[in-house]
């Protein structure tokens, strides 16, 4: 009898230990239900009316179309070792995938990865990968050539201007790319370029704007987080070429068109990418034929003929008949860089230290 009692007494433990299992599993569900915890990194104002407010937006629009995530950001954080302190205390808090949206964040991105190799890491603008970090940005050079065809039909001086960041390859290949795109339709043109030194000064890129206006350019262009150089242009009755976003708002007489990204379907499609485990470390550079830059629609002041050339131009740049960067490329000394029949590398532009010909300025 103890023996049956014994083998009675076991297989209930058994039926409850089974439950208990079993009890355990909603949890287990309830977990795998939760959404992807999501956080972005903005180098300024998440409401700059530029460049951060541009990777805000397409936070908005994951929120919209992804219910199974949910976002947080942290705004104007500046880089260095504040950037490394947001992004470990952003990690810590249970993001599984964090977009640090300013080339200065390179490095605090990497060595915070280092210690979370489970969170995704995307970088953006950067060169610095990891199996758990990668970098994107668009090829916005695409766009800037474009607006450069704007100016150039637009200027009466021949003298454009503009308001220039920092003097590292991204700005530089931009500058080229709205310089070559100027002088496809106006040889005689020239562009002057003023550094800030500063990614986010709204008076110091406005006073910048002024000082090219008193130089005698007729239009600004901007590679700067804020509307300040379409505000000047607008004061002073010139034209204005924005970036980042339609600035059309803050210069509504001076907006000709504007240099513009949209982050929303990347940021969608890479963190299904990540949910799905399909995601791997690499560096994606997109461009006008993914809908990640484009140019902001015309101001009235542009012509009609001024919009057809700009959008034949465009559609070869899409189905890849337009090179932005084939040569023949001279340097501003009139030397050839790129020779006719050759098309500068992903890698070469990526590294640009040098002006093309138009270009009224120095890189220092």
């Amino acid at each position: 009898m103890k023996k049956i009692f014994a083998l009675a007494l076991a297989l209930i433990m058994a039926v409850f230990a089974l439950a208990g299992c079993g009890g355990d599993k909603k949890p287990a569900e309830k977990k795998a239900d939760e959404k992807t915890k999501v956080a972005f990194v903005y180098i300024g104002s998440a409401n700059d009316g530029g460049y951060s407010m541009t990777h805000d937006l397409g936070r908005k629009y994951v929120e919209k179309n992804l219910p199974n995530v949910q976002t947080s950001f942290v705004e104007s954080v500046p880089s260095g070792a504040d950037a490394e302190r947001v992004i470990s205390q952003l990690a810590s808090q249970g993001n599984k995938i964090i977009f640090t949206t300013s080339f200065g964040f390179m490095d605090p991105t990497i060595n915070v990865a280092k210690k979370y190799p489970d969170i995704t890491f995307l970088h953006c603008s950067g060169y610095k990968t990891a199996k758990n970090v990668g970098t994107y940005f668009g090829r916005m050079y695409e766009s800037r050539y474009l607006t450069g065809i704007v100016a150039g039909k637009q200027t009466k001086t021949n003298v454009i201007g503009y308001v220039a960041a920092f003097p590292i390859p991204e700005v530089v290949r931009g500058i080229n790319a709205f310089t070559l795109g100027v002088r496809s339709v106006n040889p005689n043109a020239k562009v002057k370029v003023v550094w800030t030194n500063t990614w986010y000064n709204p008076a110091g890129e406005k006073q910048a704007g002024l000082t090219l206006i008193d130089f005698g350019a007729d239009v600004i262009a901007q590679h700067q987080d804020t509307p300040g150089p379409q505000q000047a242009a607008e004061e002073r009755g010139v034209y204005g070429i924005g970036y980042d976003m339609d600035m059309s708002k803050a210069a509504p007489k001076a907006s000709l068109t504007a240099s513009v990204w949209n982050w929303g379907p990347y940021y969608v499609n890479v963190i299904k990418e990540i949910q799905e485990g399909k995601w791997k470390s690499g560096a994606y550079w997109g461009g006008m034929k993914d809908k990640v830059v484009d140019i902001a629609p015309y101001g009235s002041p542009v012509s009609e003929e001024t919009r057809k050339i700009t959008d034949a131009a465009k559609a070869k740049i899409i189905d890849g008949s337009l090179k932005v960067f084939a040569g023949p490329l001279k340097d501003q000394s009139g030397t050839v860089k790129v020779a006719a029949g050759k098309t500068m590398t992903d890698e070469e532009m990526l590294k640009f230290d040098w002006f093309v010909e138009g270009v009224d300025g120095t890189i220092k």
